[in-house]
């Protein structure tokens, strides 16, 4: 071979390596989604693929501080090329998701509970997650997923659960001479009195809830009243699959007796539970029932100036006949309407990660309802946590249909007859009507299910998570 030959050789070799070279770079630019840099455009000058943009709606403001550092956590940290906004609607939260499916504006991933994620999956809001559900997955959320899946498909997985107690002002309580917490109505109604008449002239009363919302003011007490009493807090009787509200009356009536002996906090008709819970902070409300987030509010939210404690709600008449609610079992879901479905399962895939639903726990923000996070969490350190730690009386109620009722709903009904007054039988047998009419319209066109169940024991629900 001459010297020319062998050099056209070399020159076509070069060309190859030099052009491997080129679509090796190109791969690995294309790989990461970012454009190669060129000498018109240097390295420095190139942009990095446009992120994927998730929105992430909840309606819990106890936790927020936290979620917020995951979530930031997460943006800071995932190498999928996605972005978390998380947006916190602490009031209508309901409306607002049901606004945003009648837009286009819809979040990625919603925050569902125990009275919501029947609504939200009835209208379609909610897509299966069956897809991503991995055998380790399924194993470790196992306990309380029957709480999360319709028809057979799965839409939710478990976190934490919230217990319910009576939030009390140990200081008021003991200035009006009240040894204990109360156990039955009677009780209630004359310690909210008691811690009046001490408490007025410095602007403090005896009880108060958030009745800017009716049905979360009577959620968070009518409803765990009724249940320590066997009473089906929706007004929902499982023994024989009909609504009988029958049971409420004397619970109604107690805090209709409070309202009219002046032992509420003034203006507590418009009072919403965040300016509800600054009150307290202030010690000006001796108190009020509510969830277990209560000690994580009064650690970061509104630092409590008062010792306050958290002990079992009362029953009508001081007998317990059925489970405390623990309430819980949802947490997060994807929306039907999110394009980025997939990005939407790598976010919650981390929230549900050992280590945020660990420290979720032992932040004192919620009772982990996950066994392998109960093995190794350590106990809350979070002033007031103890009295909201799960008892043997503590257990979960099955969930009531969800259906659409003509006319004013029940809660709204129970809160204008306290302010108002009439006819309470009058009252429970139009709801009777209504709500039976509406269940039976549901059985036949939508396919709800209500079964009668002859052998339900509120009480053979206890001892779930307890001691």
């Amino acid at each position: 071979m001459n010297k020319r030959s062998i050099g056209l050789v070399l020159c076509l070799i070069l060309v190859l390596v030099v052009a491997a070279c080129g679509n090796n770079t190109n791969n690995a630019n294309n790989a990461n989604n970012t454009p190669a840099a060129t000498p018109e455009k240097p390295a420095e000058d190139v942009k990095p693929a446009e992120k994927t943009k998730l929105s992430y709606w909840t309606g819990d403001r106890h936790d927020a501080d936290y979620i917020k550092e995951v979530v930031d956590k997460y943006n800071a940290t995932n190498e999928d090329n996605i972005e978390v906004e998380l947006v916190i609607k602490t009031e209508d939260f309901n409306q607002a998701i049901d606004l945003s499916f009648a837009t286009s504006e819809t979040p990625d991933i919603i925050r569902v509970k125990e009275n919501t994620i029947q609504i939200f999956h009835a209208k379609d809001y909610l897509a299966p997650i069956d897809a991503y559900l991995t055998p380790e997955l399924k194993a470790k959320f196992a306990e309380v997923n029957e709480y999360n899946s319709f028809d057979g498909k799965m839409y939710s997985l478990p976190a934490y659960g919230t217990t319910l107690r009576l939030v009390y002002n140990k200081e008021l309580f003991a200035k009006a001479g009240i040894a204990n917490p109360p156990t039955t109505l009677d009780e209630m109604v004359d310690a909210a009195k008691k811690i009046t008449e001490v408490g007025k002239a410095d602007g403090a009363y005896g009880f108060a809830q958030n009745f800017k919302s009716p049905g979360s003011a009577l959620g968070r007490s009518a409803r765990v009243i009724a249940e320590v009493s066997g009473i089906g807090g929706a007004g929902y009787d499982f023994k024989t699959a009909r609504y009988d509200f029958a049971g409420f009356e004397p619970i109604i009536n107690a805090f209709k007796q409070m309202y009219e002996d002046g032992s509420t906090l003034p203006g507590m008709e418009a009072l919403d539970i965040d300016p509800l819970r600054a009150q307290f902070a202030e010690g000006k409300l001796g108190m009020y029932l509510s969830f277990s987030s209560e000690p994580g509010v009064y650690k970061n939210q509104f630092p409590a100036k008062i010792e306050w404690a958290g002990a079992p709600v009362p029953t009508i008449d001081g007998t317990i006949k059925g489970a405390a609610p623990l309430l819980g079992g949802q947490w997060l879901a994807i929306s039907s309407k999110s394009p980025n479905k997939d990005q939407a399962w790598k976010f919650m895939e981390y929230m549900y990660s050992q280590e945020v639903l660990q420290k979720h726990h032992e932040g004192g923000f919620g009772i982990s309802m996950v066994p392998s996070v109960i093995d190794v969490a350590k106990a809350p350190e979070i002033n007031g946590i103890d009295g909201f730690i799960p008892t043997k009386h503590e257990g979960i109620w099955p969930v009531a249909p969800i259906i659409a009722v003509e006319g004013m709903n029940f809660n709204d009904a129970f809160f204008k007859y306290m302010i108002t007054g009439g006819d309470f039988g009058a009252i429970v047998k139009d709801l009777n009507t209504r709500y039976n009419a509406s269940l039976d319209a549901a059985i036949k066109n939508d396919g709800i299910k209500a079964e009668p169940n002859p052998d339900f024991d509120p009480m053979k629900l206890m001892g779930q998570f307890g001691k």
